[in-house]
């Protein structure tokens, strides 16, 4: 049994870097290959041994609900029509009674105010908090991963990747404080440094499992940067208490926040699909050609 039985999704964010499609269809709704990013982001917690999912939403994401409803006139077409295979493709969507809770998170003030509005759904408990946006390839999910490495260490514990000292400014950073294989204990989290004054090459990635006590942080702190509530800054004030660790997880993460990020993720998991290889492959092959002008 998972000691981690809830996870908090914050997709209230507008999702600007994709208009004109997020002007009526939530980012989380954008389909990598054929299933929406959501869905890879509630695969992964499920197969953690999530049971609770809480998403943190706004207006305008209805489309999330319906994803996740009882479609009974698709599904009853289907049955009649006798396409069982594209019934059974349905069977990921459906969520168990009461698992769904969603949330309205009234302004935009920040990942720490996204989770906060989870605190009376969570109770006593730690819990994880999973972004959408970075989709993590690997052949065992980077949330189990984790799972297994924080029931032994509890505190806070967030995903952590190497990445080039040129680009450690795009991120929250870890400064480490040992490291053992592939968990790191931490004096702390600096988000987005320059490149000179990052402690580490550790980049923090959108998987967090927390302690209860983060909600008790996120109430005595006032805005950080940006004027938003700042998760990092909560996490921080919980280092020398609960303690922080990072994890570096096995597996590929992509930035499906990004459009580059998107169409990186959309090969890479094409390719992995033994229905789609073969002739994908020869289409990228193909278009690896000197382009020629017509005159």
């Amino acid at each position: 049994m998972t000691h981690i039985r809830k996870a908090v999704f914050p997709v209230a964010g507008m999702g600007t870097r994709f208009l004109p499609a997020t002007k009526s269809v939530p980012k989380e709704m954008i389909t990598l290959v054929d299933r929406p990013l959501i869905q890879y982001a509630v695969d992964e917690a499920r197969d953690a041994g999530v049971e609770e999912f809480i998403f943190v939403s706004a207006a305008g994401k209805g489309a999330l609900e319906d994803y996740f409803d009882t479609a009974a006139a698709l599904e009853t077409r289907l049955q009649a029509a006798g396409k069982t295979e594209a019934l059974a493709a349905l069977d990921c969507t459906r969520m168990a009674e009461g698992a769904l809770t969603l949330l309205r998170q009234s302004q935009p003030l920040g990942l720490g105010h996204a989770v906060r509005q989870a605190r009376k759904l969570i109770g006593d408990e730690a819990f994880a908090v999973i972004l959408p946006d970075d989709v993590i390839k690997s052949e065992k999910g980077a949330l189990a991963q984790m799972v297994e490495v924080h029931r032994e260490l509890g505190g806070h514990m967030v995903a952590t990747m190497d990445v080039p000292r040129s680009d450690i400014s795009k991120y929250g950073v870890l400064d480490v404080a040992s490291e053992q294989g592939r968990v790191s204990r931490a004096l702390g989290l600096i988000e987005k440094p320059r490149a000179d004054l990052a402690p580490s090459t550790k980049a923090v990635i959108g998987r967090y499992i927390l302690d209860r006590s983060i909600f008790d942080q996120l109430d005595n702190l006032g805005p950080g940067a940006g004027g938003e509530l700042q998760l990092t800054d909560a996490i921080n004030a919980d280092v020398s208490t609960v303690g922080v660790h990072g994890f570096t997880f096995d597996g590929q993460r992509f930035d499906c926040g990004s459009v580059q990020g998107y169409v990186q993720a959309t090969t890479a998991f094409a390719m992995d699909r033994a229905d789609l290889q073969s002739e994908y492959a020869a289409f990228l092959n193909e278009k690896r050609q000197p382009f020629r002008l017509v005159a």
